[in-house]
């Protein structure tokens, strides 16, 4: 069949990748380079990882991930992942650090619990007397988004794909298998994918009673000297506790010490809105990690990132059907782990043309 991919992000590509080995004719395109440094797969890392609370589904879905994964090391020649292991600390009842180490425990999944006197040797940047305990999982690392973007457009031209970059789609025509860009060239086609992130609201404005799109920031450190090889040597940190909803990538595949936190988002009407990041913005993200971080004055603010992404009500991935259209939107801020099992389903889906099936896979209720 001749598939049109609309957006270059993870889920575009890993479709893409699994489209063209199945021996279909692809051609896939984005609106900017690859990777899209506004898309949220653009950055630089990205966590891998097991827990997932009470969301049980995705933790078991994570074994699907890897295996999608090394599926793609092998064809592209490299891997990109550094299985780091994550860690995450807990400093009151019931808050989603406990959530986690509660579902990897129900799952009978590896971990092992550190009270704080253990916690501070390992984790040298904690601050003491501020939290309950850490605990730590083997089960993660930090998958380097660029060069797994890099190596698969190259793999995809090797293989004899179409890439258009720099390409806006301005609409899709779903009863005809058709898209038109921006110059007004009609590409058609027999499905056409729509993995276009934050972005997809633009093509398909109906969903937005679905999806809601939030306009959140990142913040790139340098920690004090004396803390450096405590990162340098740290896990993932998955989350660090209380109400901060706050995670921490350490430096890893060129990707130096990444802060984020769900705290600061908010929503917008458009992907493109607000993408520059105001003065002040770094420290005012970097300040939401004290506690449990110690002598966070002392972190240096390198870089500020912006990041869009579109949410469903439970967080959960979202697919729909439309004509000769299926719309992916494996976001909701923790869709790139998922990134090359996605494009296999998708590619699934396309053979067998099960889309129910793709939609619970998504929302983590089917295998």
């Amino acid at each position: 069949m001749k598939i049109t991919i609309v957006g270059a992000g993870i889920g575009g590509l890993s479709s893409a990748w699994s489209l063209t080995k199945a021996g279909h004719s692809v051609t896939l395109i984005e609106q900017g380079t690859i990777p899209n440094p506004l898309a949220a797969s653009g950055d630089h890392h990205r966590i891998i990882r097991r827990a997932y609370g009470a969301a049980g589904g995705y933790a078991n879905a994570i074994s699907e991930a890897y295996e999608a994964w090394e599926e793609l090391w092998r064809d592209i020649g490299a891997v990109h992942l550094d299985s780091r292991g994550f860690m995450a600390v807990s400093r009151e009842a019931g808050d989603e650090a406990e959530e986690y180490r509660e579902g990897l425990e129900s799952g009978g999944y590896p971990i092992e619990i550190y009270d704080p006197a253990e916690a501070l040797k390992r984790y040298a940047y904690l601050e003491e007397d501020t939290f309950k305990y850490a605990f730590f999982s083997p089960e993660g690392g930090a998958l380097h988004c660029k060069k797994i973007a890099t190596d698969m457009v190259r793999w995809l031209r090797e293989n004899g794909a179409e890439i258009l970059k720099d390409t806006q789609v301005t609409a899709v025509d779903t009863d005809n298998g058709s898209v038109v860009i921006a110059d007004g060239t009609r590409i058609t086609a027999d499905k056409v994918i729509v993995t276009a992130g934050a972005w997809v609201t633009k093509l398909f404005p109906d969903i937005t009673a679905e999806l809601t799109t939030y306009r959140t920031a990142v913040v790139y450190l340098e920690p004090p000297t004396d803390l450096k090889a405590a990162w340098d040597a740290s896990p993932v940190v998955l989350d660090v506790g209380g109400r901060t909803d706050g995670y921490i990538l350490p430096p890893s595949g060129g990707g130096g010490l990444k802060f984020g936190s769900g705290l600061h988002k908010r929503k917008t009407p458009s992907a493109d809105l607000d993408r520059v990041p105001v003065d002040g913005e770094g420290e005012i993200i970097r300040n939401l990690f004290a506690p449990p971080l110690k002598r966070l004055s002392e972190y240096r603010v390198t870089n500020v990132v912006t990041c869009a992404y579109t949410f469903t009500s439970d967080e959960r991935f979202f697919a729909t059907e439309v004509g000769k259209c299926i719309v992916v939107s494996a976001c909701s801020g923790h869709g790139y782990k998922f990134g090359a099992a996605v494009g296999r389903r998708v590619a699934q889906t396309i053979e067998h043309g099960d889309v129910p099936l793709l939609k619970r896979w998504l929302r983590a209720e089917a295998s």
